[in-house]
């Protein structure tokens, strides 16, 4: 063979190679990816700081959100949360007086608001915002344990205190946030940060758990510092007044119980 034809053939090689190339990535994005196993003890772990945050058995609490722009108080909502496990919520809200009567309900990860001037109820996403930093997700779903699967990132300082990093990845596309990086106090499994993540990589918003004190017959952070991370100065501060672990019914979760609440 001469040399300008095997120069010829490698010219020839190389362009198919460049032409097949994005179709065999594609191919491959398309693949079904194996699911990723979790470490039963960093899985323990975030069921331990879920447990922190609210209790295993079903409870109410009142939330009020208050929204801030560049420090300066903005609007602030109150709701009632009932919660039933980690899969069956009900967010009331209590104040603006304009909104009272609306309500969120979750089964599992599926989602409806209801409003006292609309009547069927409409389909929403927990990454859906509610108001301010908010999310709907944020108050009916706080479910990290069962949403994510996790694995360490790394170890980290927060406040003076030692600190475990988590990365934790969306089990699927239903879930609040496609990605967060969650921040545990090495010593005790207190919450203490959160950053969360857009499908895209692009970091949303980042939270901070405060004010730890007795709530619901446990030590729980009773403020949560939601900062906006495109818009700075944009914050939203959720205060939770006060948390009581009750008997919430099966039937109390569903369309026709909420019809009556209207």
């Amino acid at each position: 063979m001469t040399q300008r034809s095997c120069s010829r053939r490698h010219f020839l090689a190389g362009l198919a190679g460049g032409l097949l190339l994005p179709v065999l990535t594609h191919a491959a994005d398309e693949a079904p990816k194996a699911p990723i196993e979790a470490d039963p003890v960093v899985v323990e772990l975030v069921q331990r700081a879920d447990a922190i945050r609210f209790p295993r058995e079903s409870f109410q609490t009142e939330i009020i959100v208050r929204n801030y722009s560049n420090g300066v108080e903005g609007d602030a909502r109150t709701f009632r949360v009932l919660s039933r496990g980690n899969d069956n919520t009900i967010v009331l809200t209590l104040e603006p007086a304009t909104e009272r009567g609306q309500a969120l309900l979750m089964r599992g990860r599926d989602l409806w608001v209801f409003m006292p001037s609309v009547s069927q109820p409409v389909r929403l996403s927990l990454a859906q915002r509610l108001t301010g930093q908010v999310a709907n997700g944020d108050l009916a779903r706080a479910n990290f344990a069962g949403d994510y699967t996790p694995a360490v990132a790394g170890k980290d300082t927060i406040d003076g205190k030692p600190a475990l990093v988590l990365e934790l990845t969306a089990v699927d596309r239903g879930v609040t946030y496609a990605r967060v990086r969650y921040w545990i106090d090495e010593a005790d499994s207190r919450p203490l940060k959160a950053e969360f993540y857009a499908l895209s990589g692009r970091l949303l918003k980042v939270a901070r758990y405060e004010d730890f004190r007795e709530l619901a017959g446990r030590v729980r952070p009773t403020r949560l510092v939601m900062e906006d991370a495109l818009k700075q100065g944009e914050v939203s501060v959720l205060t939770y007044e006060n948390m009581n672990v009750r008997d919430l019914p099966e039937r109390m979760f569903t369309r026709e119980y909420l019809r009556r609440l209207q």
